[in-house]
This record gives structure tokens, C-alpha cells and sequence, in this order.
């Protein structure tokens, strides 16, 4: 089976299940490191033509990272195309069984089960306030319906934009100052906040630099995320 990947976390779930399968991936599928596949682009701007000439199976994709005319596109061509939708942990679960099980045949790995334990076993870090910034310049923050937020409740860390309308919300900083956090939750991607970008915007507030990979993607860093960014939201308060 031929299987090209337009999201980084699906690329990295392939990969740890059955990296043969993998024929093409994105620029921006940086897991594993070693990975040896055709890169077809941007998950915003895929090259359509160079998807369909490595005549692939199956195309995983995400309805929120890829764009609806890419994927029309590519089943215009005749290719099969699985297209997720995660909003909350068990919806990940579900999905990632969904791409590995029923797309790409695959028994259902054990790193999978894993990662379901390891969550099933968290511990809450607190009860903690918190902003959780995804860009500056504008200022975008975690806004209601989001994966990341739900990861961040398990943990004891309550968005106070969860309930916003929008899910990506443009805040400016003075709103975000003024929000009542304990906390504000920095990421390193999308927006690559470090010690030196980001955490100056927020004086009076505790900063948590954590990673955005353990956050955001769904796949096997699953795994390791609770105990990652557990000790990520520790380490603001020492």
C-alpha cells in the first residue's frame, strides 16, 4: 500500500506503525528525523500533481490543516482521501485508529494503547487560569473547540477563551493582560515562542514554554505529552 500524509502528526502515526507505507509527506513533516519520502509541498499548498503522479492508496489529511479545493482536487483525480477531525482527546483516539486500522489496514499498534493509558493516568497539575497564545503580531489565542485546550484541561490548566465564539480568536495583548490568568501557556509552534519571544509580553504573569508538538499533534508524542508538558507548567512556578 501506497499512503501520502498532508499532516505532520499523521505522517509521524504512519510512520511509527508502518513507514513503509509512506510515499509522500509535507515540508512541514518533520517526524521522525529520518524520514526518506517524496515531500509534496505545504499543508496549506500541497502540489496536487506531484500527489497524484506518486499514485498513492490512500491521502490522509485534516479538514482543519488542509484546504477543501486541495482535497477536492485529489479526489477529482480518482485517489482515495481520509480526511480526520480532531477537536478533543478522544476524538484523536478515535481518528488515529480510523487512518492506521480501517485506512491503512494496519493492527492497531501498540503505542496507541500507550498513549490512551498515560492519559487515562494523568494527574491534573492544578487548577489553573490560563491564556494560551498561538501567534503574535496579531496576538491569536486558543479559543474554544480546540485539541490543545482539551489536552490542557486534562491537565488542570482552564482556557479562559474556551468559550469564545471563534476558535482561533484575535486578542489584543491589553484584553490578554487583563484576562485574570494565573498562567499564560506558550507554545513553540505554530509560532515559535521561546524564553526570549513571548514571555516579556506577560510581566506580571507565570509563563510556561512548552512543546508545541506535545500539545498540538495527535500521534504517538501522545505518548509522552502528559509527563512532558506536566512538568513544562510545573517549571512556570519555580
Amino acid at each position: 500500500m501506497r499512503v501520502v500524509s498532508l499532516v505532520p502528526s499523521l505522517t509521524e502515526a504512519v510512520a511509527a506503525t508502518e513507514p513503509g507505507l509512506l510515499a509522500g509527506a509535507t515540508d512541514w513533516c518533520s517526524h521522525p528525523a529520518d524520514l526518506d519520502v517524496v515531500r509534496i509541498g505545504g499543508t496549506k499548498n500541497p502540489d496536487v500533481e506531484a500527489v497524484v503522479a506518486l499514485r498513492p492508496d490512500l491521502v490522509v489529511a485534516n479538514e482543519e490543516e488542509n484546504r477543501l479545493p486541495d482535497l477536492d482536487a485529489l479526489r477529482a483525480a480518482g485517489l482515495r482521501v481520509l480526511v480526520t477531525e480532531v477537536r478533543d482527546l478522544p476524538g484523536a483516539f478515535r481518528e488515529l485508529e480510523r487512518v492506521l486500522v480501517t485506512g491503512c489496514g494496519l493492527a492497531r499498534p501498540a503505542w496507541l494503547d500507550a498513549a490512551e493509558e498515560a492519559w487515562a493516568a494523568v494527574e491534573p497539575v492544578g487548577d489553573l487560569r490560563a491564556v494560551v497564545p498561538v501567534w503574535r503580531r496579531p496576538w491569536m489565542v486558543l479559543g474554544r473547540d480546540t485539541f490543545a485546550g482539551d489536552l490542557l484541561a486534562r491537565l488542570g490548566v482552564r482556557n479562559l477563551y474556551a468559550g469564545h465564539a471563534e476558535r482561533y480568536p484575535r486578542v489584543p495583548l491589553a484584553e490578554l493582560d487583563a484576562a485574570g490568568a494565573d498562567l499564560v501557556v506558550l507554545p513553540d509552534e505554530p509560532y515559535a515562542f521561546h524564553a526570549g519571544d513571548g514571555p516579556e509580553a506577560f510581566p506580571a504573569t507565570a509563563a510556561a514554554l512548552v512543546s508545541g508538538r506535545h500539545l498540538t499533534w495527535y500521534g504517538p508524542s501522545l505518548g509522552e505529552a502528559p509527563a512532558v508538558l506536566s512538568g513544562a507548567l510545573r517549571a512556570a512556578f519555580r
